[in-house]
């Protein structure tokens, strides 16, 4: 730090010849060696000057703002020595002041002459002062007082920003000069700073624009200070990637990040490198919907090799292949700490399916795996069947929309028999199986007990299929939820699962929508329903039950005390149905709390009928009632609202309607 020397100039009118002034202070306020300094006032005006321990000295003197440099001229054990030449015009007086933590100031001064070449001492260099110190001292300006402090503060403030330049041409990796500099400089990783945003390479910080900028620093504070933080969809692309990826780095707080879809790309997966080595905090990345590619994937795969920390990885939609599946496979052979993998909706096919089988049968931490929406195909299912079978750690396997096919279903009920874990949930809905795959899937139900969910959505099993299910699941005391939606099941493959529940006590939610079961089938399912099962979900939209369906549907709620959420969407129950379902809302039911009536064609009379049911019934505990997509005119509207206050002010119970 600098220090100012505790004295002040000010010009007395009894001098006006050069003067030669001596300055000692105790203790000496220059450097370790007590050197002494000079300096020259080339100035017509009055200056307020202010030294600092320093052997160059940098001085404002005012008024026209000259800057002055010293020298070093002699030192001494006790004292230092300032010598000052000013012009004829401008004699100065000293002032003796005590300033921070020097004690006191000895001044004498001398006036000399050039003369010739030569120069004469004055007789006493006493006298001089002492005439001086008669006339008093001047008042002090408040601007040169101000000065003591700028002064210094300017000097610290330069020489913190040329530290800073310095700083930053240091961590900042420099242009690549060839390519093998350049593989060179990326295997380093980024060079990390501390201030959001500073990491940013030149080039990216200049496409960044200061109202984007605040808003990064924003969500820089939402990375530096929540446990869970969504970025989805902010479209902050690579740039924003660089400037909030270090938040990550020194944030030890936040445990799940969503980056989906803001537009990153392979390039801008480069700013996760030594950030997700260093933070073992962080638990789910979730990067959905940014097209890397199979080259981005390839990047956040070697840097996800060294990381112990991230447990669930979500990369869907984001356009990789074959080759990104490669890769993905060979991180999880030496990633130990990944238990949840998602990538759905990409490009994989059969090859990729084999590289991650190939994993399997090395991984055995690996808890989820979610390929949705790929084109794996039969071969794929094949290949994934036989790393299956040696993996013992995997709880979830989705396969979703892959179009495996009855020959693909087989394969992979073969694998997942021969599994030595515990499979407790299957997705193989929307594969094009029909009847004869689900005698595979029903034979495979039959000997496992571990399974919990079966999901066989957007099939084709028709009532053949449904019927080797129902019989599985007569045998089955596992399974708690079964997806049987979208599979052409009729009547009679309805009346066949509703006979499986009279046998079953362990299934408690029902898909059957999108299937035409009719009211007989709507009839089958309620006679069972009355007294057996213990479903406490029933979704039957889109299954045309009508008017007389609701009125089977009704009659069950009279009696049934487990269904909390009921599905009845687009079934054409029109006013007649309503009316029925109102009169079963005015029986005590403590179990329904849920009722879907949307796109039913429902008028204000359906509507008055179930307002009335909703008042009468004083222990009803209805909390969501859909009546969207509806025929209802503000009459009807007004009755259900009037009805929902009513039930508030009985019991206290807010009823959400949607009209």
């Amino acid at each position: 730090p600098f220090y100012p020397i505790p004295f002040s100039a000010t010009s007395p009118s009894n001098l006006s010849t050069v003067s030669r002034l001596r300055i000692r202070t105790f203790p000496s306020p220059c450097d370790s060696n007590s050197t002494s300094l000079s300096l020259s006032l080339p100035m017509g005006s009055t200056s307020t000057l202010s030294l600092y321990s320093h052997p160059k000295i940098s001085i404002r003197a005012h008024p026209r703002q000259q800057e002055l440099r010293g020298e070093v001229l002699s030192s001494s054990s006790s004292y230092c020595d300032l010598h000052l030449l000013f012009p004829a015009t401008v004699p100065y007086h000293i002032n003796r002041r005590r300033f921070f933590r020097f004690k006191s100031s000895v001044v004498r001064a001398a006036s000399s002459r050039a003369d010739g070449g030569g120069s004469r001492r004055p007789a006493s260099s006493r006298r001089v002062y002492k005439q001086s110190q008669s006339q008093g001292p001047l008042s002090a300006v408040p601007g040169k007082e101000i000065a003591s402090f700028v002064v210094p503060a300017g000097v610290f403030v330069a020489v913190t920003f040329v530290l800073w330049k310095l700083v930053e041409k240091l961590l900042l990796p420099k242009p690549p000069r060839s390519s093998s500099v350049e593989n060179q400089s990326s295997s380093q990783g980024m060079k990390w700073s501390f201030a959001p945003g500073t990491n940013l390479l030149p080039g990216l910080g200049a496409k960044i624009d200061r109202e984007s900028k605040q808003k990064l620093n924003e969500f820089a504070k939402e990375l530096r200070s929540f446990r869970g933080v969504d970025m989805s969809g902010r479209n902050f692309g690579d740039e924003g990637l660089f400037f909030l990826a270090e938040s990550l780095a020194y944030n030890q707080r936040a445990e799940e990040v969503n980056f989906a879809a803001n537009g990153i790309t392979a390039a801008g997966l480069k700013a996760f490198d030594g950030v997700l080595q260093s933070n073992i905090v962080l638990k789910t990345l979730n990067l959905s919907g940014n097209p890397i590619g199979d080259e981005g994937v390839k990047c956040l795969c070697d840097i996800l090799v060294d990381n112990v920390g991230i447990q669930k990885l979500q990369l869907n939609s984001t356009d990789l292949g074959d080759e990104g599946a490669k890769v993905i496979a060979e991180m999880l052979k030496k990633n130990s700490s990944l238990r949840v993998l998602e990538i759905n909706n990409n490009m994989i096919d059969f090859s990729g399916f084999t590289s991650l089988a190939g994993a399997l049968l090395e991984n055995n931490t690996i808890q989820n795996i979610s390929l949705n929406g790929n084109y794996g195909g039969a071969l794929g299912a094949d290949s994934l069947a036989k790393g299956l079978e040696g993996n013992k750690s995997l709880r979830e396997l989705h396969l979703r929309g892959n179009s495996i096919g009855d020959e693909g279903v087989r394969g992979l009920m073969s694998g997942l028999s021969s599994h030595k874990g515990k499979l407790i949930f299957l997705d193989i809905g929307n594969n094009a199986i029909s009847s004869k795959g689900a005698f595979h899937v029903a034979e495979y139900i039959k000997k496992r007990k571990s399974l919990f969910s079966l999901n066989l959505y957007m099939n084709d099993i028709g009532d053949e299929g449904a019927e080797k299910i129902a019989e599985a699941l007569k045998q089955n005391r596992t399974i708690t939820t079964i997806n049987l939606g979208g599979n052409n099941i009729l009547a009679k493959g309805a009346s066949d699962i509703a006979q499986a529940l009279k046998d079953n006590s362990v299934i408690t939610i029902l898909e059957l929508s999108y299937n035409p079961i009719g009211p007989d089938g709507a009839k089958a399912l309620s006679e069972v329903l009355k007294f057996h099962g213990k479903i406490t979900t029933l979704n039957l939209g889109w299954c045309q039950i009508g008017a007389k369906g609701a009125e089977f549907i009704a009659d069950t709620l009279k009696y049934n005390t487990t269904i909390s959420t009921l599905d009845l969407r687009a079934n054409g129950l029109k006013d007649d149905g309503a009316i029925w379902l109102a009169r079963s809302l005015k029986v005590v039911n403590e179990a329904l709390t849920s009722l879907d009536l949307a796109f039913n064609e429902i008028r204000d009379e359906g509507a008055f009928a179930i307002a009335q049911a909703l008042k009468a019934n004083e222990d009803v505990r209805i909390t969501s009632l859909n009546l969207a997509s509806n025929f209802l005119t503000r009459l009807g509207q007004s009755a259900l609202t009037d009805a929902r206050d009513h039930v508030y002010e009985m019991n206290g119970m807010e009823v959400n309607i949607v009209f």
